[in-house]
C-alpha cells in the first residue's frame, strides 16, 4: 500500500484486522469515511473509544455491560431458577430478542475448540459451577451453537452439571447445523427454546 498516504494505509490495515473484512472492503470503508464530514468521523472514533473505556463484563453472567451487575442480573423479575448458557454476548442478545426467555443467563465467552487451543479453563465454566453451587437453579438450558464446537461444549457441560441435581436441557434443533444463534430469526429461536429437551 505504498501508493496510499500513510494515514490511509494505516486505516485500511486496521479495517482488515476486523473479522470478515478483506482488502477491498477495507479500502471501501476507508474511502467512505474520507468522504464523510469530519464531525461524523469524530463521532465514530468517540464511539469506538467509549466501547473500550466503558464496557465491562458482568461479574455474574459475563455479558457485556456498562454497569455491574448487568441489567438482566439486576432485574428481580427474572426467574433465577432457569439459567440459559450461551457462548457469546451476541447469542444472549439473540435470545433476548425473542421476548420468550424470562430467566437468567451465563455467557461462556467461547466454546470448546481443541484445534484452536480452547479448553474448559479458557471459558467461564468454573464460574458457572460456582454460580450453580450458590444459586437456586432448577434448570440449565444449554444454548450453545449447533456446530461441532457448540455440541462438544454442550456435552461437556451436561456431564459436569448432571451430578449437581439440576435439570439440564438443550435447545431444540430449530437452528441449522453450522449456524450461529446471532443470525437466527426470532421465530426459529423461539421454537428452539420451546422445544428444548433433556440432554444426555
Amino acid at each position: 500500500m505504498a501508493f496510499y498516504p500513510e494515514p490511509v494505509a494505516r486505516l485500511i490495515d486496521a479495517f482488515q484486522r476486523l473479522p470478515g473484512i478483506g482488502p477491498k472492503t477495507a479500502q471501501r470503508l476507508t474511502f467512505f469515511l474520507l468522504k464523510r464530514p469530519a464531525e461524523e468521523v469524530r463521532e465514530l472514533s468517540s464511539a469506538l473509544a467509549a466501547v473500550k473505556e466503558r464496557i465491562i463484563y458482568c461479574t455474574i453472567c459475563f455479558n457485556v455491560t456498562d454497569q455491574d451487575p448487568c441489567r438482566i442480573c439486576a432485574d428481580p423479575t427474572r426467574d433465577a431458577g432457569v439459567l440459559c448458557v450461551v457462548e457469546e454476548p451476541n447469542d444472549l442478545l439473540a435470545m433476548e430478542r425473542t421476548g420468550e426467555f424470562k430467566g437468567r443467563y451465563h455467557v461462556l465467552l467461547g466454546a470448546l475448540s481443541p484445534l484452536d487451543g480452547i479448553g474448559p479453563d479458557d471459558l467461564k465454566v468454573r464460574e458457572l459451577l460456582l454460580r450453580l453451587e450458590d444459586g437456586p437453579a432448577r434448570e440449565v438450558i444449554l444454548a450453545t451453537n449447533p456446530n461441532v464446537e457448540g455440541e462438544a461444549t454442550a456435552l461437556y457441560l451436561a456431564k459436569l452439571l448432571r451430578p449437581l441435581g439440576v435439570r439440564v436441557t438443550r435447545i431444540a434443533r430449530g437452528l441449522p447445523v453450522g449456524g450461529d444463534l446471532e443470525y437466527a430469526d426470532q421465530v426459529t429461536l423461539t421454537k428452539a427454546l420451546e422445544g428444548r429437551r433433556e440432554i444426555g
